[in-house]
C-alpha cells in the first residue's frame, strides 16, 4: 500500500473512531493538530493555507440539564455555515472548560454536525463543617465563599479549605488540616463537607530575651501582648502564637524602653522557632538596650520676633536630671504651641533641638519657636464608620476646616480616636488639597463590637456568694454614649444600677451622667435590714491636663427596718428606723496621673468631694471626703509600692443627728483585717457582739507592696502582696443608751498587717488576704482571711 494511502486510511479510521467514541474528542483534536503540524513541517511550511477547517450546519448539545443550549453555543463561538479551523474550534473548547460550569467538555465534529458533550458540575445542596470544636460553625461559615444552590466549584472549595486553615492558624493551631469532600445526592446535587482536624494549640512554650541587662526577662514578659505558657496551662490558661502580634510586641518593647530613658534601644530580631511537633514555639527577642539617658539643660529660643520667652519657659515642665521621655517632649511642644495659639499667633511650630552629652549621658534640649508653612485644613473626610456617627469622630479633632494645619495636633487627634475603644483600626493620614496651601485629612476606621453582656459569679468572705448580670455599651447607638445595667446579688445583699453617660453634652467636653440605683442589705451580724433607692445626675468637665471637676445632685430614699420586733435594738438605731429622704448637691475634684503621667514609674491621685444635704428632704448635713494616693515602681519596675490616705467627716446642721444610712462604716476598702462595721462606735448592750453604729468621721492609711513570687514563673499570673493598714471610725452626735455599758465613740487607731496573693486565672481574678490585727479594742471584730473572686462568662 502506498504510504500516503496508508496514512489516509489511518486518518479516516481515527475519524470514524472519534465519531463512535465522542468522549475521545480531546485525543482526536490533538491527533488532528499533530497531523497538520507534521504536514506543515514536511512541506517546509509551503501549504499553510490547506490547514484543516470545518463547516457545520447543525449543532447537537448533550448532557446539559441546567445550562441553556444557546448559552453553551454562545460560549463555544461557532456559527452555522461559517468555516472554522481546528485552532478556533480548540479555543471554543477551552472557553467552555474555563467557564467553571462543567467537569468535562468534549466536542466531536461529525460531518456537517458538531456534537458538544458536557458534564455539568453539580449544585451544592448544603454546606457543613465537621470535626470543629474550638471554632464554631457560625464563625467558619462566614469565611466560606462557596454557597448553597450555586454550582459546585472544586477550586473554590479548595480555597475555602485554605481560608479555614488560616483561621485555625490565627487561633494558634498550626497543625490544623481541612479537607473538602462532597456527598453525591440525587438530581445532580452534592453536599459540600469540610472535614476539620484541629490539632493542638501552638503555644509559646518559651518566651526569652537576649541582650537585656537593665530589665529581667520576667519584667519584659509583662510588657508584651504575647504571654508564655505555664506548667499548669490547662488550669491557668496559656497564650497561642500569633505571628501578626509580633509587630505589636516590638512596638510595646520600644515604648517601654523609651519611656524609661533608653533612647537608643533597638529590637534587633525576633526569632520564632517551631518545635517538630508543631504544637509549640520558642520565641526569642534580641535587643540592644543602649544607655539610659537623662535630660540636661533645657532652653527655649525663638526665630519669630516679638515673643516673650519667659512666658514660654514657664510652660516647660521638664527639669534637668529627669529621665528622658519622648512623651515629655511631645507634651511640652503641645503646651508651647497652645500658648502661641492663645496669643493669636498662627502657623507657629516648636522644634526640639537635641544635643547629646556622651560624658554624663544627658540630652540638652532647646525648644525653637519658629514660623511654619502657611497651610490650611481644607476638609476632614471620614470613612469606614457604619455605626458610629461622624460627629463622634470629628469631635476628637481640635482642628476644623479652615484652621491652620498642625501635624502634631492631627497625630494627637489620631491617638484620641484610637483611645475611644470603638475601632479595631484607626488611621489618620493627610494629602494635598485642591491647592498646595491646603491639605485634606483622611480618617479611615474599622469598627469593632463595643457592647458586652455578662453573667458572673463572685464570692467574698464579707458578702458571701453572689451572681451578677450586666449589660454594657460604650458606644450606644453610635453616639459615643455609655449605657450600663447591672444586677449584683449576694447571700446578704443585692445591688442594681442603670447608668447613662453622654460624654459630649451640648457638643462640649462636658459629661452628663444619670443613674438609678437600688440596694438591699440583710446581714446576719446585724439585727436590722436596710433598703436604699434613688437616682443621681451630674456634670463633669476637665479642669486641667490631669484633673476633672464634677457637680452632682443625689436623691435617696433610705429605710431601716427592725428584723424581729421581739429582738432589742439600740436606741440610736431605733431613732433611725423608718424612711428618710436625702436630697443633696455636691461636687468632686480629681487629679490623677497614675498610669497617665509623663513618668510611667510613678503617679499620684487626689480626690476631694463635698455633699450638701438639705435641698429638700429630711436630712441636713455636709459630708466631706478626700483621698490622696501615690504609686511608685522600683527595682526595675518589679515591685509596685502603693500608699493611700483618705478620710471623711459628716457635719450635721441645725443641731440634728446623723442617720445610720449616712454615717461611715468600715469595709475592706477602708482598712483590712476587720469585718464590715467591725470597728468604730458600738452599742454593747444589744446584740451578741454589739450593734455597729458607724461614725461621723473616719481616717485610713494603707501601705502595700506588690511583687512577683520568685519561685513561680511569671506566666502563672500569681503575684504577692504585703500590706499595713491603719485607721479609725469614730464620733456620734448622740450617745444615748438604755443599757449599763456606755458607748465609746472616741478616736482609736486600729491597725492590721497582712499578706496577699493575687491570681489572674481563666475564671477571673482571685485575691487571698491573710491578716492579723496588731492594735484593736476588745469589742472590735476581726476578719483574718478574705477571699474575693469574680468571673464573667
Amino acid at each position: 500500500m502506498d504510504t500516503d494511502q496508508g496514512n489516509g486510511a489511518r486518518t479516516r479510521a481515527e475519524d470514524a473512531s472519534c465519531a463512535r467514541h465522542p468522549r475521545q474528542i480531546g485525543r482526536c483534536l490533538r491527533t488532528t493538530g499533530l497531523a497538520l503540524t507534521a504536514m506543515a513541517f514536511l512541506l517546509g511550511g509551503a501549504i499553510p493555507t490547506v490547514a484543516q477547517s470545518y463547516r457545520f450546519s447543525e449543532f447537537e448539545v448533550q448532557g446539559n440539564t441546567r445550562i441553556e443550549t444557546a448559552s453553551i453555543l454562545s460560549t463555544l463561538g461557532v456559527s452555522p455555515g461559517e468555516s472554522v479551523t481546528a485552532a478556533e474550534l480548540n479555543d471554543g473548547f477551552q472557553r467552555l472548560q474555563r467557564s467553571g460550569l462543567f467537569q468535562n467538555v468534549e466536542i466531536v465534529p461529525q460531518g456537517g454536525t458538531l456534537i458538544v458533550i458536557v458534564d455539568e458540575f453539580p449544585t451544592v445542596s448544603q454546606i457543613a463543617i465537621e470535626g470543629n470544636r474550638r471554632l464554631s460553625d457560625e464563625d467558619l461559615l462566614t469565611i466560606v465563599q462557596s454557597q448553597p444552590r450555586r454550582v459546585y466549584d472544586p477550586a473554590q472549595a479548595e480555597r475555602d479549605a485554605v481560608a479555614i486553615t488560616e483561621a485555625y492558624t490565627q487561633a494558634g493551631r498550626l497543625a490544623a488540616t481541612v479537607q473538602p469532600k462532597i456527598i453525591r445526592r440525587s438530581d445532580n446535587r452534592v453536599d459540600l463537607v469540610f472535614e476539620v482536624a484541629e490539632g493542638e494549640v501552638s503555644e509559646v512554650e518559651r518566651l526569652s530575651f537576649v541582650g537585656n541587662r537593665a530589665f529581667s526577662d520576667r519584667r519584659l514578659r509583662r510588657v508584651l501582648e504575647t504571654t508564655q505558657a505555664g506548667l499548669f496551662r490547662r488550669l491557668i490558661g496559656s497564650d497561642t502564637f500569633i505571628a501578626d502580634r509580633i509587630a505589636l510586641d516590638v512596638r510595646l518593647l520600644n515604648d517601654f524602653y523609651l519611656s524609661r530613658g533608653y533612647a537608643d534601644m533597638e529590637v534587633l530580631s525576633v526569632v520564632p522557632e517551631l518545635v517538630p511537633s508543631r504544637d509549640a514555639y520558642f520565641l526569642t527577642f534580641t535587643i540592644r538596650e543602649g544607655q539610659q539617658l537623662r535630660f540636661g539643660n533645657i532652653g527655649v529660643s525663638a526665630t519669630v520676633p516679638g515673643i516673650d520667652l519667659s512666658e514660654y519657659r514657664s510652660e516647660v515642665q521638664i527639669d534637668p536630671g529627669d529621665l528622658f521621655n519622648p512623651q515629655s517632649l511631645e507634651r511640652t511642644i503641645q503646651r508651647l504651641e497652645l500658648l502661641a495659639t492663645r496669643q493669636g499667633r498662627t502657623f507657629i511650630r516648636v522644634t526640639p533641638q537635641i544635643e547629646r552629652n556622651p560624658r554624663d549621658l544627658t540630652l540638652d534640649v532647646n525648644f525653637v519657636i519658629e514660623r511654619g508653612e502657611r497651610v490650611f485644613v481644607e476638609r476632614i473626610d471620614i470613612e469606614g464608620n457604619s455605626t458610629t456617627l461622624d460627629r463622634v469622630i470629628r469631635r476628637e479633632f481640635n482642628t476644623v476646616e479652615g484652621d491652620p494645619f498642625n501635624p502634631r495636633e492631627i497625630r494627637a487627634a489620631a491617638e484620641r480616636i484610637r483611645a475611644l475603644g470603638y475601632f479595631s483600626q484607626a488611621e489618620v493620614t493627610t494629602r494635598e488639597g485642591t491647592t498646595p496651601e491646603q491639605v485634606i485629612v483622611d480618617v479611615d476606621v474599622e469598627e469593632q463590637p463595643t457592647g458586652s453582656l455578662g453573667l458572673g459569679a463572685n464570692y467574698s468572705a464579707e458578702a458571701g456568694v453572689g451572681v451578677a448580670l450586666s449589660f454594657a455599651e460604650t458606644n450606644f447607638l453610635g453616639r459615643g454614649q455609655t449605657f450600663n445595667f447591672t444586677i449584683d446579688t449576694g447571700s446578704e445583699s443585692s445591688n442594681s444600677q442603670v447608668l447613662f453617660v453622654e460624654p459630649y453634652f451640648l457638643n462640649r467636653d462636658l459629661a452628663l451622667s444619670f443613674s438609678v440605683f437600688y440596694s438591699e442589705s440583710s446581714r446576719d451580724s446585724l439585727s436590722f435590714d436596710t433598703r436604699t433607692a434613688g437616682f443621681r445626675t451630674g456634670l463633669t468637665f476637665p479642669a486641667g491636663e490631669y484633673s476633672r471637676l464634677g457637680f452632682t445632685y443625689t436623691y435617696v430614699n433610705n429605710k431601716l427596718t427592725r428584723r424581729d420586733d421581739d429582738e432589742p435594738l439600740s436606741p440610736i438605731l431605733e431613732a433611725d428606723a423608718g424612711e428618710a429622704v436625702t436630697s443633696a448637691a455636691g461636687y468632686t475634684y480629681t487629679y490623677d496621673t497614675i498610669g497617665r503621667g509623663l513618668d510611667p514609674t510613678r503617679g499620684v491621685r487626689f480626690r476631694f468631694a463635698q455633699e450638701f444635704a438639705g435641698v429638700g428632704g429630711d436630712e441636713e448635713f455636709i459630708k466631706t471626703t478626700f483621698l490622696a494616693a501615690g504609686q511608685r515602681r522600683v527595682r526595675n519596675d518589679e515591685i509596685v509600692l502603693n500608699a493611700t490616705f483618705e478620710g471623711g467627716a459628716i457635719t450635721t446642721l441645725d443641731d440634728g443627728a446623723s442617720r445610720q444610712s449616712t454615717r461611715f462604716f468600715n469595709n475592706q476598702n477602708i482598712i483590712r483585717g476587720f469585718e464590715s462595721g467591725g470597728i468604730g462606735p458600738r452599742d454593747l448592750n444589744f446584740d451578741e457582739d454589739g450593734a455597729a453604729l458607724g461614725g461621723n468621721y473616719f481616717v485610713a492609711a494603707r501601705l502595700e507592696a506588690q511583687f512577683p513570687l520568685g519561685f513561680l514563673p511569671d506566666e502563672y499570673g500569681i503575684s504577692g502582696a504585703a500590706f499595713l493598714d491603719a485607721g479609725s471610725v469614730w464620733g456620734l452626735d448622740d450617745k444615748m443608751t438604755t443599757g449599763p455599758i456606755p458607748i465609746d465613740d472616741d478616736f482609736f487607731l486600729n491597725s492590721a498587717v497582712g499578706v496577699g496573693i493575687n491570681w489572674d486565672t481563666l475564671i477571673g481574678p482571685l485575691r487571698f488576704n491573710f491578716t492579723r490585727a496588731i492594735n484593736k479594742q476588745s469589742f472590735d471584730e476581726e476578719q483574718n482571711f478574705d477571699l474575693t473572686i469574680q468571673t464573667r462568662f
